[in-house]
């Protein structure tokens, strides 16, 4: 059958549109490409790209290249950018829940965080909802330790340190330790170095790296201690505008970046103590008392984490501790 050239050049027109309709979102991160938060992201955005045939794709603005780590929920929130990964304990001052893992001694290794992040996954999805947000993958923190100058043989060797922490709960863990604790932003850690704001850093072998911490310090004191979550946010109006087959294969591979994410948080925590051994620093573990000093202040920090958390966030905790027990 022979159609007309308006006809037949319409129908060319639209043989060759493209048979899906791209659409672009925006996510903010504040690690480097260094990170393995930040490699755990791109194999995600890869993913999806992959799985949706190009219908969706991801421009990831890692580094505070974009927004700066803390206002990153609030743009997620507000709708300025589609997607957003965020540290969850830098929100201690809205909810205490924020607070929980972020207690010395509720989580101690990998196993008692995912199951902790089991137990709040239910809260943080009707938190977040509430809010416009959804949750689509959460990965925990490599433990922590302390960077100094010389090594940490004893309790007193951390008086007076100018210690760099990034949290409420951190800063009075630094307190009662007997250092001067200093919250900061990852971003402004180097500039605080360099202007002897901070000489000390509480932070994971991870970030010591990403900082380059052997610039200033020669020693990175190993307690493990506490294991946070990042979590990555979406806007839920933008992944409800989604058609449901790409909306399913987001949701889809944020299950998965989860728990390729705790993998590779468990080997970033030992190939990053390595980078900071090659990079010529001391690796050692914390002494008996800083450890018992610690838990101490963890104890202490629960009893005001329940004298002021709600109801609601009591349950979590108790849902929590009763799985551990099973």
């Amino acid at each position: 059958m022979k159609h007309s050239p308006l006809i037949a050049a319409l129908l060319t027109c639209v043989t060759a549109a493209p048979a899906l309709a791209e659409t672009h979102w925006t996510m903010a991160s504040g690690y480097p490409d260094s990170s393995f938060f930040t490699q755990n992201i791109r194999q995600f955005i890869e993913a999806v790209e992959e799985r949706t045939g190009g219908e969706l794709k991801i421009d990831l603005r890692a580094n505070d290249s974009l927004i700066k780590l803390d206002a990153i929920k609030r743009a997620v929130q507000s709708g300025q950018i589609q997607m957003g990964e965020v540290r969850l304990s830098s929100y201690g001052n809205e909810a205490e829940i924020f607070n929980l893992d972020n207690i010395p001694g509720i989580a101690n290794d990998f196993g008692q965080a995912w199951t902790l992040m089991e137990a709040q996954k239910p809260y943080f999805d009707e938190m977040f909802g509430k809010n416009g947000m959804a949750v689509i993958s959460y990965t925990a923190w490599p433990g922590q330790g302390f960077y100094t100058d010389a090594p940490i043989e004893s309790l007193a060797d951390l008086e007076d340190l100018k210690l760099r922490i990034y949290s409420q709960q951190t800063q009075k863990l630094g307190e009662e330790l007997g250092a001067e604790a200093i919250i900061l932003p990852f971003a402004e850690v180097p500039q605080a170095f360099a202007t002897n704001m901070i000489n000390a850093l509480w932070t994971s072998a991870q970030t010591g790296t990403d900082v380059q911490a052997w610039d200033y310090v020669d020693t990175f004191t190993y307690t493990g201690t506490m294991h946070q979550k990042n979590a990555i946010l979406v806007n839920q109006r933008a992944l409800r505008a989604l058609p449901e087959d790409v909306r399913d294969i987001v949701i889809d591979e944020g299950e998965k970046a989860t728990a390729r994410g705790w993998d590779m948080a468990k080997a970033a925590g030992d190939e990053r103590v390595e980078v900071l051994r090659e990079h010529g620093m001391t690796i050692a573990d914390a002494p008996e008392d800083v450890l018992v000093r610690i838990t101490e202040i963890g104890d202490m920090l629960t009893e005001e984490w329940l004298a002021k958390a709600t109801d609601d966030e009591k349950a979590v905790y108790e849902s929590y501790k009763a799985a551990l027990e099973k």
